[in-house]
């Protein structure tokens, strides 16, 4: 039996989203500030750059996070590594060297409560069965539930991501749950397309998620090596098929 006091009812504290077992809140002000800080820490707060925090509610479920995303936990709340032997220790080393995720994402289950560090990037929390499986841009991954599966996916065309310059493999994350990524920029900014057998290109990394259901490779932005020099563009990213992507407006 636990109490939790000077939190929910925080004036300070805002509730600004919340799906699932995830609940986002935002401190409207940083109030532990010095003298010498407090021109940036007011600027900062009118500018909406807040710190950020997701409080998680264990039930019958559970929740897996990135490695050192957990500030707090109260109540009968268990953790486990999520590793099964040398080998699948190996796998996640790998995994986690391509996609830039830690290597071990540490589970946590039983009855209680959980508050994750503090951010000030934008915390998004995804739907994943609307998407049927997501592919994640490196580094969003910050937890989801433990009902939803993550693994690593390729591009289609690993060639020419090397001549792109983008990296080779993303996090896919698959099944019924809430994901919650940290965002670089703010949820009204970012552009979506929805397409229906139809192609997008981008130049530059600024999709953020997309379908797996989208084939997804690196090209030239021209007919050849010569046309894309001279556009100024060199290689794209493709996105063909039926599926969704979410874009960032800004690199």
């Amino acid at each position: 039996m636990y109490q939790l006091n000077n939190f929910l009812d925080n004036p300070n504290m805002k509730l600004i989203d919340q799906k699932g077992p995830f609940r986002v809140f935002e401190h409207e002000k940083d109030l532990s500030v010095s003298p010498s800080s407090a021109v940036t820490a007011y600027f900062s707060s009118e500018m909406n750059v807040r710190k950020r925090q997701v409080f998680v509610e264990l039930e019958n479920g559970g929740c897996t996070l990135q490695a050192g995303a957990m500030q707090w936990m109260l109540g009968d709340v268990s953790m486990e590594t999520g590793v099964k032997g040398v080998g699948n220790f190996l796998g996640k080393m790998a995994s986690a060297a391509v996609t830039k995720e830690s290597v071990v994402k540490p589970i946590y289950t039983g009855k209680g409560v959980m508050m994750l560090e503090p951010t000030y990037k934008h915390i998004m929390l995804l739907d994943v069965s609307e998407w049927g499986t997501v592919v994640l841009d490196d580094g969003l991954f910050l937890a989801c539930e433990n009902s939803i599966t993550h693994k690593v996916v390729a591009r289609s065309n690993l060639s020419s991501a090397v001549l792109g310059n983008e990296g080779l493999f993303n996090l896919s994350l698959t099944g019924n749950g809430i994901a919650v990524l940290e965002c670089p920029v703010a949820m009204p900014e970012l552009i979506e397309f929805n397409l229906q057998n139809d192609v997008v290109k981008i130049d530059g990394n600024m999709a953020i998620a997309w379908s797996g259901s989208l084939d997804f490779s690196v090209e030239k932005s021209g007919k050849s090596l010569l046309g894309s020099a001279v556009s100024g563009e060199g290689f794209v990213n493709v996105y063909r098929g039926t599926g969704k992507i979410l874009m960032a407006p800004t690199a």
